[in-house]
């Protein structure tokens, strides 16, 4: 199968933000919290909890239905097709300040960044304002671990929260007609 270079030009944006980001980096627990959240998110475990949650607290076990069948749809796609269709090391790090899985498939997109996406547009319809915006902002903070924690380039984090958009978009009205 033929794979698609990810374009230079992305790289002068990559470095820009990355450097940017070194402030992040320099703020004391600025380490803990993205850490946390990047490994949290892997697997889409934390999803999966806040999606049981939030169905046990509405007794309506449908939006945990909906949101895990989502979330597998999108970890096969995006983990699978999507990721094999393109060739993009991750950035070269020596040494990190916190242990952190490897991820052995192409950079781009970000899994992490696709995956919060998902997961915030199925489950904030279930919440109430204040919780709704908790959630988006936690969605970004887990998408932005990837670039705290030199997993992912700022452009895969932006192309993974592009294709969790447009994936939710898919499989949203999808869901709600096969699970009700």
């Amino acid at each position: 199968m033929a794979r698609f270079t990810v374009p230079n030009t992305f790289d002068s944006v990559d470095e820009a933000i990355d450097d940017a980001w070194d402030t992040i980096r320099a703020i004391p627990g600025a380490d803990r919290v993205f850490y946390t959240a990047s490994e949290s998110a892997n697997f889409s475990r934390v999803w999966h909890a806040l999606a049981i949650l939030i169905a046990m607290v509405r007794r309506d076990p449908r939006i945990a239905l909906r949101t895990s069948a989502a979330l597998g749809a999108e970890a096969a796609l995006v983990n699978g097709p999507i990721k094999s269709l393109f060739e993009r090391d991750r950035p070269a790090v020596e040494d990190r300040p916190l242990k952190l899985r490897q991820p052995k498939t192409s950079s781009f997109p970000s899994g992490h960044a696709s995956a919060a996406t998902v997961a915030a547009g199925m489950l904030a319809p279930y919440l109430p304002s204040p919780l709704r915006l908790a959630l988006r902002v936690f969605a970004g903070i887990v998408s932005t671990s990837r670039i705290h924690v030199q997993i992912h380039h700022a452009t895969d984090v932006a192309a993974g929260a592009i294709t969790g958009w447009a994936l939710l978009r898919a499989l949203r009205p999808l869901l709600r007609r096969l699970v009700g």
